[in-house]
């Protein structure tokens, strides 16, 4: 089948998100994996100083899955609205940085896209939902310091019981993508989930994590490998800010990235159950360019009765 082709079928059975909003989100169809079985990819590509790369064409991308060059069946360069979970450490270890956080919570909803759709969760002994389980908008920003400067840090840490919280939570956003933003030192201490559950879960989704580890240099609790295995494995990125200043930036840097961001779907090419490996090529046409997408994606099950 030929490629145009292919890509008319996948429009044809696309599913098509428009929802009551403004005319400029309801620019281009949208797509879901579950629906039309495509590989969705969220990609991020970085100059090497690391900062975001916006406006790249379609013909410059190249995906490759387990070696193997794909046809690229959907794509997009837009800044459309993404949801995005704010995933907080309210333990006793995060007292004297809690201020920071707000402000630098605050830095990155002012940089988002305003329609970007947001909610918290905090985690400590369990996890908890300081706007009690609504969502807002990125263009109410004092909205979520109110939430949160409420908040009273103390007791032990259940940060992978608050991502997976996350994970759940954000499968029922209307954003076209969907990040999460943990802020913790990667330690836990109370979680009735293991990394590893998180990590499955993860893979399993199109959710990007990126993680920003607040600790001191003695921090016994702080783990930044935790942290680390978390955003690779989802094509995120981990950040160590060792102060206030840097925070700020950092926060003020992933919401650029989001929405310098680009979207990639292909069609599978086998349906046989693996881990299959992906990697993304971007054509730089004479500039050095980084880019970073999940490493991977579950092939669905063969049909049944299939031939093996």
């Amino acid at each position: 089948m030929r490629a145009t082709t292919t890509a008319a079928v996948l429009f044809a059975v696309a599913v098509v998100v428009r929802t009551a909003v403004p005319a400029a989100r309801q620019q281009a169809p949208w797509f879901h994996s579950e629906s039309s079985e495509l590989v969705v990819l969220p990609v991020a590509v970085t100059d090497k100083h690391g900062a975001p790369v916006a406006n790249l064409s379609r013909e410059q991308f190249t995906v490759f899955d387990e070696g193997r060059r794909q046809d690229i069946a959907l794509f997009s360069n837009e800044d459309t609205p993404v949801t995005v979970g704010l995933i907080l450490d309210n333990s006793g270890s995060m007292r004297a940085k809690l201020g920071d956080v707000i402000a630098a919570t605050a830095a990155f909803a002012r940089a988002s896209n305003p329609d970007d759709e947001m909610f918290t969760l905090v985690f400590n002994d369990r996890v908890g939902s300081p706007l009690e389980g609504r969502s807002v908008f990125a263009n109410d920003a004092d909205a979520l310091v109110d939430a949160l400067s409420a908040l009273r840090p103390g007791g032990q840490t259940s940060l992978y019981d608050g991502l997976l919280a996350g994970l759940a939570r954000i499968s029922e956003g209307t954003g076209r993508r969907k990040v999460l933003i943990l802020i913790s030192d990667g330690g836990d201490n109370a979680s009735h989930a293991t990394l590893n559950e998180v990590l499955t879960r993860a893979r399993q989704s199109n959710v990007v994590i990126y993680t920003i580890g607040v600790f001191d240099p003695d921090d016994p609790d702080a783990n930044p490998h935790v942290l680390k295995a978390l955003a690779s494995a989802t094509g995120g990125e981990r950040f160590l800010p060792h102060s206030a200043g840097p925070l700020l930036g950092v926060c003020a840097h992933i919401a650029r990235e989001i929405r310098a961001g680009y979207t990639i779907a292909y069609v599978p090419p086998d349906r046989d159950g693996r881990f299959h490996r992906v990697r993304v090529q971007v054509a730089g046409r004479g500039r050095s360019l980084v880019v970073r997408t999940r490493p991977g994606y579950f092939a669905g099950a063969p049909p049944s009765g299939a031939a093996r």
